[in-house]
């Protein structure tokens, strides 16, 4: 039985679709000690925060995520680390960390 190689397509700045082979990138990772990879999670941590900030915009519909459960709203206000959120009747400060795209 032939095996299967995982493929993933990035899009790049300039629109066009990369393909490139997952499991490149997962030997790559392999490689790397403890100290890399800690430096490698930080930068995808923050490229992460990063492109969630930048999608995010005044009267987007989002939810709010709670352990057990999702509550919808809509952004009214985005702040340095948190957004406005009208929930039903009433308004909240949420962490950006607690928000996704509905």
């Amino acid at each position: 039985m032939a095996s299967m190689i995982e493929y993933t397509y990035i899009n790049t700045n300039k629109g066009q679709n990369t393909m490139i082979l997952l499991t490149e990138i997962n030997k790559q990772l392999s490689s790397l000690n403890v100290e890399d990879l800690n430096i490698t999670k930080d930068y995808i941590t923050d490229l992460i925060k990063t492109k969630v900030k930048s999608m995010m915009r005044v009267g987007m519909k989002v939810n709010v995520v709670q352990k057990t459960k999702k509550t919808p709203g809509v952004i009214t206000k985005i702040m340095k680390a948190r957004c406005l959120v009208k929930i039903k009747d009433m308004t909240y400060r949420v962490p950006m960390s607690m928000l996704e795209a509905a």
